[in-house]
């Protein structure tokens, strides 16, 4: 039995006085990928924040590896082993494609080189020197991933990274979660993008009304498709 890197039980969110989660609950085991799924406003987002520590207020329980989160600081979570990338990317846009995937710390051992990040983007290898500013969105998304790929971490937590792109960018999106998950990585998307999703994950969580209402596995999609279609309008 794989060893559980994520445990999220009975977590609560707020942003002020909006309550936003109300008892998430699921786990991720260690080398899977987990895709959450649900309308806009169903809590994906905010349960990717409240795992990093990055929402107004959380209770509940949050643990990393066994070590319980709710409580810590974002960079205490960050350092074990936690990558996020957020759906607005966060780009330096005054710096150069390398300056960029200079700048994150080492959260841990076995963060990418510059060279492996460029022979798994050849596209960000070709823009090096070119600053954040003339990136196009799809090379702004690879940066985005490729960073926290930098720091070590072996749990990511992908927001939406392929939204709004052209197909061969979300083509080659889909190949380097397919090589990461090949690599033993752990992660988690969230993904409005169904065709982009449906092949890259071992389990699917539907969210609504910001709890976990559903869950299935890769090898139970076929069958629960007309429900998605009901839940997602795919």
């Amino acid at each position: 039995m794989a060893a559980r890197f994520l445990e999220v039980a009975g977590v609560q969110g707020w942003y002020g006085e909006s309550h936003v989660l109300h008892g998430v609950d699921f786990h991720v085991d260690e080398g899977e990928v987990v895709t959450l799924l649900g309308r806009n406003g169903a809590g994906r987002t905010s349960t990717l924040r409240a795992i990093m520590g990055l929402i107004g207020a959380r209770t509940g329980s949050i643990k990393v590896r066994g070590t319980e989160t709710v409580g810590l600081p974002t960079h205490r979570i960050a350092r074990l082993g936690l990558g996020y990338c957020p759906e607005e990317r966060g780009i330096f846009s005054s710096l150069s494609t390398e300056e960029n995937l200079m700048l994150p710390p080492a959260l841990g051992a076995g963060g990418m080189s510059v060279e492996q990040i460029y022979a798994m983007f050849p596209n960000l290898k070709e823009r090096a020197q070119s600053q954040g500013t003339r990136l196009s969105g799809g090379e702004q998304q690879m940066l985005a991933v490729a960073r926290i790929l930098r720091t070590g971490a072996r749990l990511l937590l992908l927001d939406e990274i392929s939204e709004g792109l052209a197909p061969v960018i979300v083509q080659k999106l889909g190949e380097v979660v397919k090589s990461l998950r090949g690599q033993g990585y752990t992660i988690v998307m969230v993904e409005q993008n169904f065709r982009f999703a449906a092949p890259l994950a071992d389990r699917f969580l539907v969210m609504e009304h910001g709890q976990v209402i559903q869950q299935f596995s890769q090898a139970e999609l076929p069958a629960r498709m007309e429900r998605l279609h009901e839940y997602l309008g795919v």
